[in-house]
């Protein structure tokens, strides 16, 4: 945060810098039953979540639920997630539907905890079938589209699922198919049965 000027603007505080680790309870959970986050997550009462919508390796790809789920979770928090609830889980050879399953869990658990005091904005730019903590990204396959808010992480994402379906747009096959081989929107359904939300929404164009 330093070396990148961070500090010098803002007071910045790295969730999970230190233990222990909060844990939040998911007694409904379908994979998992407990969510470890960064401690000082208990300094907050509100919170604003700002996700790069776009493809991803593992996940098919990332929105709210996923910044919700693995950008919350402690070190331990996303080895957990990753291995579905066994941190000794070779993430890699997780199966893809508890990985899912748990991201969903993960991410329901941090929507309930701030009980309405939270607010989610997905922009949807520069959207590549990678992540952008992948070094070595896929260039950016689908052009602007715009930018989408709201107070509900499953409306959300599943709005933005939608509009790539529904959307003439050259590219969005390979997104598409990346999102489908990694079983991704999974994590909306998953959410959804949580109790996170909804995943009927309106869609208001503000120009």
């Amino acid at each position: 945060m330093e070396e990148h000027g961070w500090t010098k603007y803002f007071d910045v505080d790295i969730m999970d810098a230190s233990g222990p680790d909060m844990v939040l309870d998911i007694p409904n959970g379908l994979q998992i039953k407990k969510n470890y986050v960064g401690k000082n997550l208990a300094n907050y009462d509100s919170m604003l979540v700002l996700s790069h919508f776009k493809g991803h390796a593992m996940g098919g790809f990332g929105g709210a639920l996923k910044q919700l789920s693995i950008g919350c979770a402690s070190s331990y928090g996303k080895a957990y997630i990753h291995g579905a609830g066994d941190v000794n889980q070779d993430m890699f050879k997780t199966e893809q539907i508890k990985f899912i399953t748990a991201m969903g869990d993960a991410a329901s658990s941090i929507h309930k905890y701030f009980n309405g005091n939270i607010a989610y904005v997905n922009a949807m730019v520069n959207i590549s079938i990678d992540c952008d903590c992948d070094g070595n990204a896929s260039a950016p396959c689908i052009p602007n589209i715009g930018i989408l808010a709201s107070t509900d992480p499953v409306a959300i994402d599943q709005a933005c699922i939608d509009i790539i379906y529904n959307s003439t747009l050259p590219g969005k096959d390979k997104l598409i198919a990346r999102i489908e081989e990694k079983l991704g929107v999974n994590i909306i359904d998953v959410a959804f049965k949580d109790g996170a939300g909804n995943k009927e929404y309106e869609l208001i164009k503000i120009d």
